[in-house]
């Protein structure tokens, strides 16, 4: 009897054991800690990675860029342009439990329309109002015809939070945000973890395989990967492009890759400079600078060639690239000549802001070099992101280095940047050509129209040199070989349904 009793013991703790031992984490090291947790106030490329795993968007994109459902079943407009209905997928519930209907979705949108601070408010300043058809369907009516709105639902403006919770959270949702995704949040303690477990009633919960999922900020790519290479870590987002080599020969690890969306680029001080130097006052300066760079050049030495030349805020592979303006090869000799023609005399002081980052900083110093050739002096000035960012808006620079992550229609990476007196034009240009030219871009959905207003843009764009647009990044996700399932998507984040841990 005691034999039995003790094999009885035995086997509770063996199914004990094997029920602990099926329990999976998902470890993810993200290259920053993320800004807020709350999609109508979030603002960072990094917190777009965490909320793939927790906060569902009305529409999501395939590998080819095409828009798909997700909390979403179906749109169609209407009225000549100016009206969006969207019906809702059934069966749909918030990680608190409340459903998301119509009434549901019309307050997401409504909250990031008005709330103090959003930074969905300008993605949705085409919409007027928001009504609600039946318990399923909404309708957007819109002030005038926008054609990148759909695209906007794809991203933080199509994230759906719990009218309940956000009620009774107020300025404090981001802290326990709550949402209708395939995860839900736990914890986060800052610079260290950030914790979600599987949410039992996802709507898409037979494609959920993984029960918990850590992100790990570790700001230093090489200990990323030592982390991924011992074990510690299962996926690291944003590789070194040196490290290419490395991570393909290693048995163990695997990985994905794809151009981005957005650009890296120097944005230029026009509108706002304090210090009147040259830059802001002549474009033919600006383009001295620009024939000063060898983007090849950069992208070999610094990336090992993994990344893409370009000189457009779209990548040279989309299809509203202007082919017709090819990248301007390097002319020192053109350069110097520019600058006469102004009557600039060498050297150009420029006051370069550059985010800390080996990726933004050695770039930077090879463009120093460069520019010095041509009578340029470029004062590279380092600073963290964020202090880079409040200078960059209140026109504390005259060149800045900033990166942008993109987005899937053109107007996502020009309109904030471009336009006058957009929330994102540090640059303070202002041309009423660019200006229609965006407008013009945004009336109409027939991509050859479209593309027409938008080579109006980048012929003005290249002339007068807002921003020197550089190269575009390849994005390099490794994972363990343990991680099945994975592809990755050309927005760079990473979706996590139907990924498996062996």
């Amino acid at each position: 009897m005691k034999m039995f009793r003790l094999a009885a013991t035995a086997a509770v703790a063996l199914l004990t054991l094997g029920a602990a031992q099926a329990q999976t984490t998902l470890r993810i090291g993200l290259a920053e800690d993320p800004d807020i947790l709350d999609p109508t106030m979030a603002r960072t490329y990094v917190g777009r990675i965490v909320f793939a795993a927790f906060c569902d968007k009305l529409f999501d994109i395939d590998e080819k860029l095409n828009i798909v459902p997700q909390l979403a079943l179906s749109s169609e407009t209407v009225d000549d342009g100016k009206g969006l209905i969207i019906k809702l997928r059934p069966g749909v519930k918030f990680h608190d439990g409340e459903p998301l209907d119509a009434d549901a979705a019309k307050f997401s949108l409504e909250r990031h329309l008005t709330l103090s601070g959003s930074f969905r408010k300008p993605e949705l300043a085409s919409v007027d109002h928001i009504d609600v058809v039946d318990p399923l369907t909404i309708k957007l009516v819109l002030k005038s015809p926008f054609s990148p709105l759909l695209a906007q639902l794809t991203d933080r403006a199509g994230m759906m939070v719990s009218p309940k919770a956000a009620k009774e959270a107020g300025d404090k949702f981001g802290l326990h945000p709550v949402c209708a995704g395939p995860y839900k949040f736990v914890e986060r303690v800052q610079q260290d973890r950030i914790v979600f477990e599987k949410f039992a009633d996802y709507w898409n919960k037979d494609n959920v395989f993984i029960d918990r999922i850590v992100f790990q900020p570790i700001v230093d790519a090489t200990v990323r990967l030592a982390n991924l290479k011992s074990g510690g870590l299962d996926l690291i987002e944003r590789v070194l492009a040196t490290d290419l080599k490395e991570v393909r020969s290693d048995s163990r690890l695997k990985v994905a890759t794809a151009i981005e969306l957005g650009y890296q680029g120097v944005t230029l001080n026009i509108g706002k400079d304090k210090a009147k130097g040259p830059l802001s006052q002549s474009a033919k300066v600006r383009q001295a600078l620009d024939l000063a760079i060898d983007r090849e050049a950069i992208n070999q030495v610094v990336f090992n060639g993994e990344f893409q030349v370009g000189n457009q805020w779209v990548n040279p592979d989309h299809r509203y690239y202007q082919k017709s303006l090819p990248v301007r090869a390097r002319d020192v000799e053109k350069a110097k000549a520019l600058l006469k023609e102004a009557g600039v005399k060498p050297p150009v002081s420029v006051d370069f802001l550059v985010p800390k980052g080996a990726e933004n900083e050695t770039p930077a110093q090879m463009i120093q070099s460069m520019a010095a050739e041509a009578g340029f002096d470029m004062k590279i000035r380092v600073t963290e992101f964020a202090t880079g960012l409040k200078q960059a808006e209140t026109g504390d620079y005259q060149a800045f280095w900033l990166a942008w992550s993109g987005r899937i229609d053109p107007d996502g990476n020009s309109f904030i940047f471009l336009h006058s007196n957009a929330p994102q034009n540090y640059s303070d240009w202002n041309n009423a050509q660019a200006d229609k030219a965006l407008e013009d871009a945004r009336l109409v959905t027939d991509p050859a129209k479209r593309k027409a207003s938008y080579e109006i843009l980048a012929r003005l764009a290249q002339d007068e040199e807002p921003i020197l647009y550089l190269y575009h990044r390849r994005i390099i996700i490794a994972h363990t070989t343990k991680l099945e399932g994975y592809k990755q998507m050309p927005d760079g984040l990473v979706r996590v349904v139907g990924l498996r841990l062996k």
